[in-house]
């Protein structure tokens, strides 16, 4: 197979963070996947990054907060976010940040609706891949906290992650929760652990894994 090269832009004020992303990226599993790096360092060069940009970013990471660029009313990753969004409508986005606390979440999907929003905090070797695994095949990836609070914001709406959905998807088949591993890279117990979360979730806790499945398929969380 003739390997794929995807462009990766990545905005962040921390060097030694770019260097991670980086060094992880290297490592994801498929390796027909070739990736060419772009990187700026505050809002100014990441705002001459798109505007004067060497090739079409097909990925973009962009930290939130960052030295502004006030001459041109740029002054978060946010911004650069919605530069990319008129300039490279293809370009697949993701927003990271390091303070959960601070973090906007509702408008920052309401204004921008990226692929990817990410607590740094959440982010390892493992959730980093899945991540980026995610967002290349054109699917949404929230991190571990933002899913808990937009749970805990949004009663009427349950939000769970890429795992989850893939569990939800098995057992909507009729899989028996401890054969999922046998699909996915998954212990048993981790299976068991985050369907009775989801269960509690939606209000069904006890019930049976058939009536999860189809309770989350009435809700629109299956894959």
């Amino acid at each position: 197979m003739i390997p794929q090269n995807i462009n990766v832009l990545i905005v962040d004020d921390h060097p030694f963070i770019i260097q991670g992303y980086k060094n992880v990226i290297r490592l994801f599993p498929d390796k027909n996947i070739n990736f060419t790096f772009y990187e700026a360092i505050d809002c100014k060069s990441g705002y001459e990054a798109v505007m004067n940009p060497p090739i079409p970013y097909d990925i973009a990471f962009l930290d939130i907060s960052m030295p502004e660029y006030p001459e041109m009313g740029i002054t978060t990753g946010e911004d650069i976010a919605k530069l990319l969004m008129n300039e490279m409508p293809l370009c697949k986005i993701a927003l990271l940040t390091m303070h959960s606390e601070s973090l906007k979440v509702q408008s920052i999907i309401d204004e921008i609706d990226p692929l990817g929003l990410v607590i740094k905090n959440d982010l390892g070797f493992e959730s980093m891949i899945l991540a980026l695994d995610t967002i290349i095949k054109g699917e949404k990836y929230y991190s571990d906290s933002v899913i808990k609070f937009l749970n805990n914001q949004q009663k009427e709406k349950v939000y769970v992650d890429v795992i989850d959905k893939q569990i939800l998807h098995y057992l909507n088949k009729g899989v028996k929760y401890d054969d999922i591993p046998l699909y996915i890279t998954i212990s048993s117990s981790s299976v068991r652990t985050r369907k009775e979360i989801m269960k509690d979730l939606l209000g069904i806790a006890g019930c049976e894994d058939s009536e999860l499945a189809a309770v989350a398929k009435d809700r629109g969380m299956l894959m």
